[in-house]
């Protein structure tokens, strides 16, 4: 037993042979075996932390994800970190006949009615009365961004676009006020501090408006018939009272054909151009029909007197409905889904 002890340690102990051309690929391999045994744990340690980093990575993204659901749905969060990640993002917070309403355009308007009532009404809306008016600006901004993606859909089956220079077009003439013209300045000062919007918010606003106010002459027949009509009549008897008129007309609920008297009003009154019209007639003249930048229907004006300073007109309306019954039709037959829950006291107000 001891002789075969002393052999083994002679053997461990027994000095390599000399490397000569022959032994030299034994020698390279007898190193690189040896070697081997550094190498390999290496490599399944990296591949491990590589495992492991995909896997945190991914647990942590899920994480983020499931906490952003949470605020901006069960707990609706409103504020300014969200909004931004939702302007960015294209989260739906309600979807119209297949058109998804994104959760952005939603927290525009409330944000925007919800910082006017803060900073105009001191109004604070986490007391009871706010809370109330705050249920009821949510329904009033789910209700426009609703409106605006059904005008953006039917907009793109009528090949409706706004293009930027109408966009400018339509912000410039706001920069017109009843004491004067504003400049840019001004106006986008003014607009961040009545409705907490930046020149890029307010303009994304006036083409929502644009889309919707062209979409809805395009589908209203009737309104565009009677408009026809009342073409017609004043053709016919210049001198006809725009009451009798709208009698003529008719129309009920809210297609009813409807008149009314401006006052005297300054020349540049914000009326959607109505003044303008009117100061272009002579008295007891009837302008042609006026499609107004509110973009509610077709004016008639009739002069009634005018100074250097102010002009006083009659005026009838033939209103636009058509948009609104098909949109309030959808609701009924639940095409209209709602990804967040608005307190009911808010349909009640």
């Amino acid at each position: 037993m001891k002789k075969l002890l002393l052999k083994r340690r002679a053997a461990k102990k027994e000095i390599p042979t000399r490397i000569t051309n022959e032994t030299v690929a034994e020698h390279r391999e007898r190193i690189l075996a040896g070697g081997r045994r550094f190498k390999y744990p290496m490599q399944y340690a990296r591949h491990r932390l590589v495992f492991t980093t995909i896997v945190i990575t991914l647990v942590a993204f899920l994480l983020i994800l499931l906490v952003g659901w949470w605020q901006l749905y069960p707990v609706q969060n409103t504020n300014t970190f969200f909004y931004r990640v939702t302007r960015v993002v294209p989260l739906p917070v309600a979807s119209v006949d297949g058109e998804t309403v994104k959760y952005g355009d939603y927290l525009m308007y409330y944000n925007s009615s919800a910082h006017y009532l803060r900073q105009s009404e001191q109004l604070n809306l986490n007391d009871k009365d706010g809370q109330l008016q705050n249920n009821h600006i949510k329904r009033k901004s789910m209700d426009i961004a609703i409106a605006n993606a059904y005008a953006a859909k039917l907009a793109r089956g009528l090949d409706i676009n706004i293009s930027q220079a109408r966009i400018d077009q339509v912000t410039d003439d706001d920069r017109n006020t009843s004491t004067g013209r504003i400049s840019q300045e001004t106006y986008d000062a003014s607009a961040l501090s009545i409705l907490g919007w930046a020149p890029s918010e307010y303009r994304h606003d006036t083409k929502n408006r644009l889309i919707r106010q062209d979409v809805s002459y395009a589908i209203d027949t009737t309104a565009k018939q009677q408009q026809e009509k009342a073409t017609q009549l004043i053709q016919a008897n210049k001198a006809i009272e725009l009451d009798a008129l709208a009698k003529e007309l008719g129309g009920e609920g809210a297609a009813k054909v409807t008149t009314g008297i401006s006052g005297l009003v300054p020349h540049s009154n914000q009326d959607g151009g109505l003044a303008t019209a009117a100061l272009t007639l002579s008295p007891g003249g009837i302008s042609s029909p006026i499609r107004t930048s509110a973009g509610d229907g077709y004016y008639f004006v009739k002069l009634i007197e005018k100074t250097a300073t102010q002009v006083s007109y009659s005026y009838l309306r033939i209103p636009l409905s058509e948009f609104n019954a098909r949109l309030e039709k959808l609701k009924k037959e639940g095409k209209v889904k709602e990804f967040i829950k608005i307190s009911e006291d808010a349909e009640n107000r």
